[in-house]
């Protein structure tokens, strides 16, 4: 079982009007460090603040009557109960939202300002899945995934087909790495699309779940650690169907950085383009600004979220090292 370009491109149809087309500009301050074209796709710009819109929207329109009558329940790291909260009550759904101890308290804020029900389950989004299933089981909620599931991953894959219409020629598209729904459903899209241009995933060295699965062969857990790319923790599943799979057949490569490097592209984010970018969205960036990204043409960046405490944005952007330094 996979995810196609036949499936990204129905989602694209199944979610118009429910979801941003989002810019792309040119980085000139990038580009005239890495010595070619470095394109910024604005996703954070989307209207919960983050890609996992078009994943919740595509998978709850995809939904029957019976199913959407008995709502939904997710794992999340923030950013998918967000989307989810904001699909289901536009359908006027019940929605769930399972997390752990270690999401920021400004994330739950905003889950909880859209009407869904937040349940806060120990410490890592294992532990939240657990209650997950129980709600499933007892109460008969539909789960719908931050990742591992077919209609999330083509709803993220939209994002995909819109680089490639609005970039011509691009060598390299830098997608955040987690779970792997939105690098497995961007790189189906860009693959199919445009077979030579690399699709490399970022993610942080701190429990990097997708990156340890991959050089072990199959999916393992790893210790969900605080980090600065918040988004990009917790695990891919032991019994994952679809992510690992397609990360590992379509990915160039994967990329991890340290926390003074995603700060730093944090920092630049907003000093050098004027944009407000989450640790997760900001990966893309530090990787470039890091020299950890080789690429002889225009290269796409994704900023996937905006969805920061901003008094911890005011400390990284003011250069609070004490940050970096604990989560070290």
């Amino acid at each position: 079982m996979t995810v196609e370009l036949q499936h990204i491109r129905a989602a694209r149809e199944r979610i118009a009007g429910k979801v941003e087309r989002t810019p792309i500009v040119l980085s000139q301050s990038l580009s005239d460090r890495a010595g070619h074209s470095v394109y910024l796709k604005l996703e954070h710009h989307q209207t919960t603040g983050a890609f996992k819109l078009r994943g919740a929207s595509n998978a709850i329109a995809a939904l029957s009557s019976e199913q959407k009558s008995r709502g939904v329940v997710a794992a999340s790291t923030g950013n998918h109960g967000r989307a989810l909260a904001h699909a289901a009550k536009l359908e006027g759904m019940r929605a769930v939202i399972c997390m752990s101890k270690l999401v920021p308290e400004n994330k739950l804020d905003a889950i909880r300002r859209l009407g869904a029900e937040v349940r806060i389950i120990g410490n890592s989004q294992d532990d939240a899945q657990q209650e997950v299933d129980r709600l499933v089981g007892e109460e008969g909620l539909v789960m719908l995934p931050p990742f591992d599931h077919p209609d999330i991953i083509a709803g993220q894959g939209t994002l995909g087909l819109e680089i490639m219409e609005q970039v011509t020629g691009a060598t390299a598209v830098l997608v955040p790495l987690s779970g792997g729904g939105l690098a497995s459903g961007v790189a189906a899209a860009v693959k199919s699309m445009s077979p030579n241009t690399k699709v490399i995933g970022i993610s942080m060295a701190r429990g990097a779940a997708m990156k340890a699965s991959l050089d072990t062969g199959r999916p393992v857990q790893v210790e969900e650690l605080p980090t600065l790319a918040d988004s990009l923790g917790g695990g891919i599943g032991l019994d994952n169907q679809l992510t690992f799979a397609m990360c590992r057949d379509l990915l160039d490569d994967v990329v991890l950085l340290s926390e003074d490097q995603i700060a730093a592209g944090i920092r630049h984010a907003y000093e050098d383009e004027r944009e407000i970018v989450e640790g997760a969205g900001a990966v893309g960036i530090g990787a470039l600004l890091a020299g950890k990204i080789k690429a002889i043409g225009p290269v796409v960046l994704i900023l996937s979220g905006r969805n920061i405490d901003m008094n911890l944005h005011r400390r990284i952007v003011c250069g609070d090292h004490s940050l970096t330094e604990r989560a070290a």
